[in-house]
């Protein structure tokens, strides 16, 4: 089948970026894999890795970290920028910083396209694609949540399992813990499964970057901090 053209995704190695890049080259685009590093936890060698066997023409790993902090964090805690009095925005400020680079590489490769992974109901779709068009008006983003041939195919998260089990897609996910996880150096951020409704509490080992509150001590830590300068 004759190409659409280049299409350079915002990739994460997760559930649903990993079956979309399969069905991306599915509908005919060469696809250009775009992990940002802005410090999750992560092995970005593993992830190069399966974004080639999984048919990425080329995939960049993009250490934006210290940009993040300083030209996206920084200035948000300078503002005292909280949504609804306390969410940090964690996820909300690294949306810009990825786009930014989804756009660089897009110039870069001569791509008439970006992608994303953001559900259709969303902020993050919102973010990630004002962003595109703020730096480059004549990119066009290809949306599959929105796309009716992707989301009747896939209307839930147990229809993308079966499709990454039949084409071989490792998955960190199971219908047992079907969450999705979104991490960055100022926070994580957990999503999907039970936890779409409030009433549900976190399950255990949930938690990674403190301890579950259920399996904390009753005895208080003290904590002491000093500047060095200034």
């Amino acid at each position: 089948a004759q190409s659409k053209g280049t299409v350079v995704l915002a990739y994460s190695g997760g559930l649903d970026t990993s079956c979309i890049l399969v069905w991306l080259k599915e509908q005919g685009y060469d696809v250009v894999a775009c992990l940002a590093n802005i410090g999750q936890k992560e092995d970005f060698e593993a992830a190069r890795k399966k974004a080639l066997a999984l048919g990425a023409k080329k995939v960049y790993i993009e250490d934006v970290s210290r940009e993040f902090v300083e030209e996206f964090i920084w200035p948000a805690v300078q503002a005292g920028a909280l949504y609804e009095d306390r969410y940090l925005l964690g996820t909300a400020l690294a949306r810009p910083c990825i786009a930014r680079k989804l756009v660089e590489i897009a110039q870069r490769e001569g791509a008439q396209y970006v992608t994303h992974g953001a559900t259709g109901k969303g902020n993050d779709q919102v973010r990630f694609e004002l962003s595109c068009y703020a730096l480059c008006p004549k990119i066009k983003v290809v949306a599959p949540w929105r796309l009716p041939e992707f989301y009747q195919r896939f209307p839930g998260r147990r229809e993308l399992m079966d499709y990454a089990k039949k084409h071989g897609i490792p998955v960190p996910v199971t219908p047992q813990t079907p969450w999705s996880m979104d991490e960055n150096l100022m926070h994580i951020s957990y999503e999907a499964g039970i936890l779409e409704n409030p009433k549900n509490q976190a399950p255990p080992g949930l938690y990674t970057k403190t301890c579950d509150p259920a399996n904390s001590p009753d005895t208080p830590d003290v904590l002491e901090i000093e500047f060095e300068r200034g």
